[in-house]
């Protein structure tokens, strides 16, 4: 039943339309969760290989934060945040920003979720300098094949054809610069081999140099940088070389710009530190964080702000920030989030995040065996493998055939679901995830690619 009615009155996000209404498929209606599994209806259980969509990172049903939203009801759902506050909302962002432990991050503006906290961002960065004295910097600069959302303002910084191609002319314009993405890179001249190919790639640090001519062309009216710190999530989960961050961010900031990090999806421990700029020495002056925040309970979002940006607001009414979210600061996603900041600085959850790390590190030789696996690439609990025609020279596969999301529909019949960048694989599973069920992941990953290529 909740099958057919959602076929007669639901339209799905990110989901071909005929493909979900043709007669020979059958939705999978989830009913339950538990850890790292999901069950549906007929009882069939599923590992959840993308924690729903890179938001779980504490697995489902967890106690402790099913115990606060519950103790939270009993005392008050939401209530506004305009002129007002509440209990748990300054706590939670004292907690956001000691975990930022940043010399300049100190304000927290919360609003829904990723696409918002990064809305959010781009708008205060414009206004910040139309009325602090540098109304020329409206310009921003991201990476090619960027995804920060899906709002008009999240777009404009995205370079995403297939995402973004029909609303080209509701967007903002911004700059691209090619992203650092050494399996790719027309610049590497290193030949492919049966590993991660930031470790051999051979070129001149082209992608840094990309950055610097842009804003040494035009840094003068460039107002931010913008990008995932380390991942880029829906562009093909592409894994930057150690270094690149911190040196373009460096390049930025001597030209005046800010510096926007977009971490939606790398935040809370997936990149294997808390935030995953904090691998190397950046000082951003924006951050945008979701998804991991609430352990995937609840809608809930903020963007981290230094206080020289906040300071650009003070003043006469007029230089009020007036964006806001219906449900900012809402009493349910606070509890939710700051339980789940608990589990996460908790000995226990760090050490789960060690093994998980491990254990996808181990179950790099098994792709590597097969032919149709033409890069394997890993940062912290987050493990992509790409797909290709013919490894010997990377030739991809022609995107109509649509191999990524053969495999992982095959990998569903197999007890494990995922869904793919294009015909890059991904495995990011909540931390719960013990080295048997990464085990499990693997193999089901591994006999789809062999049933599919």
């Amino acid at each position: 039943m909740p099958a057919a009615l959602d076929r007669k009155y639901l339209w799905h996000p990110f989901t071909p339309t005929d493909a979900w209404l043709a007669a020979d498929y059958e939705p999978t209606v989830i009913v339950s969760g538990d850890g790292s599994w999901l069950v549906d209806e007929r009882g069939r259980r599923y590992l959840d290989g993308n924690s729903s969509i890179w938001t779980n990172v504490v697995g489902h049903r967890n106690a402790s934060v099913s115990a606060a939203i519950k103790a939270q009801l009993d005392r008050i759902a939401h209530s506004s945040f305009l002129g007002l506050t509440n209990e748990l909302a300054p706590v939670l962002g004292k907690r956001l920003v000691e975990l930022a432990d940043s010399d300049g991050l100190t304000r927290c503006f919360f609003s829904d979720d990723g696409a918002t906290a990064m809305e959010a961002a781009l708008k205060i960065t414009h206004q910040f300098f139309a009325q602090n004295g540098q109304p020329r910097r409206t310009k921003f600069v991201s990476l090619s094949a960027g995804y920060h959302g899906d709002t008009v303002g999240a777009m404009s910084v995205g370079h995403s054809r297939l995402f973004h191609h029909c609303y080209r002319q509701m967007l903002f314009e911004s700059d691209e610069v090619m992203s650092p993405y050494c399996y790719r890179c027309p610049f590497n001249k290193a030949k492919p081999r049966r590993a991660d190919a930031r470790s051999y790639a051979r070129c001149g640090r082209e992608c840094v140099a990309a950055v610097e001519q842009k804003f040494a062309a035009d840094g003068e009216r460039v107002a931010a940088w913008v990008i995932e710190p380390r991942v880029q999530g829906a562009a093909g989960f592409i894994m930057h070389p150690d270094g690149w961050l911190a040196e373009t961010c460096a390049v930025a900031q001597r030209h005046g710009a800010l510096v926007i990090l977009d971490e939606v999806m790398t935040g809370f421990g997936r990149a294997g530190a808390m935030f995953a700029w904090q691998k190397e020495a950046v000082s951003p002056d924006l951050v945008a964080l979701a998804k991991g925040l609430t352990g995937g309970y609840l809608p809930l979002a903020a963007t981290l702000s230094t206080e020289k940006i906040f300071n650009g607001f003070r003043g006469d009414t007029g230089r009020t920030f007036f964006h806001g979210h219906s449900y900012t600061g809402n009493q349910l996603g606070c509890a939710a989030a700051l339980a789940t900041l608990d589990i996460l600085q908790s000995a226990g959850c760090a050490d789960r995040q060690r093994r998980l790390a491990a254990a996808f590190a181990a179950a790099h030789e098994r792709f590597w065996s097969l032919s149709a696996v033409g890069d394997v690439r890993q940062e912290g609990g987050v493990l992509a493998v790409e797909l290709v025609k013919n490894a010997a020279d990377r030739e991809p596969f022609d995107p109509s055939l649509r191999v990524g999301a053969r495999v992982c529909a095959a990998a569903k019949e197999h007890g494990l679901l995922t869904r793919p960048a294009g015909d890059v694989l991904l495995l990011m599973p909540p931390y719960t995830t013990t080295e048997e069920e990464v085990e499990l992941m693997v193999g089901a990953l591994c006999r789809a690619i062999g049933e599919v290529v």
